[in-house]
């Protein structure tokens, strides 16, 4: 009993703390626009901690719409020399730098909580599958490495937002896969 609290407070910590988190003030759509790697991924969810060991650095083209949406098209160079793609529309709600989209049956809130745009940005995207919400935290960069105090701000930024210490990755870079 007392574990199920504990994980009940926990969760409910979590979830005020990513009530709070907002997108960045000046968020520029236009400036998202190209190449990311992914560098690092944040989350409690069975699936993560289920794979992790398997999940390496990917790329994203981010595509900004004339609608104002975000067009996101992921890639990722598996083991066995196949890619793993994936394509989202992330729609625009009415705040600038806050995006909704469905993948895998979860709706999904996405914010981009920082960015400085020709270096890095720092996602944090709420998913839900019924009443079921997950945290997920992602951090891009316009090169593979990234300074450690990027690094280091994405730990503590998942920290605050519930991610658990083990649950925070920086991906082993990979190479890319070939355009489609």
């Amino acid at each position: 009993m007392t574990l199920l609290l504990t994980v009940l407070v926990a969760l409910l910590c979590s979830l005020r703390v990513s009530s709070q988190v907002v997108p960045q003030a000046d968020f520029n759509l236009q400036e998202m626009a190209g190449k990311w790697y992914l560098v690092g991924f944040a989350t409690n969810a069975q699936w993560f901690v289920n794979h992790r060991e398997n999940m390496k650095m990917g790329t994203a083209i981010l595509t900004p719409t004339a609608d104002g949406d975000l067009d996101m098209s992921y890639a990722s160079l598996s083991s066995d020399g196949t890619c793993w793609r994936m394509n989202n529309l992330a729609k625009k709600t009415n705040v600038p730098g806050r995006f909704t989209y469905t993948s895998w049956g979860n709706l999904n809130d996405m914010s981009v909580v920082d960015a400085k745009y020709d270096d890095y940005a720092l996602t944090h995207t709420i998913k839900t599958t019924g009443n079921n919400p997950t945290i997920v935290n992602k951090l891009y960069g316009r090169e593979v490495d990234l300074n450690p105090e990027l690094l280091e701000k994405f730990r503590q930024f998942s920290l605050q937002t519930g991610v658990n210490a083990e649950n925070i990755a920086v991906l082993p870079k990979n190479a890319e896969c070939p355009p489609p």
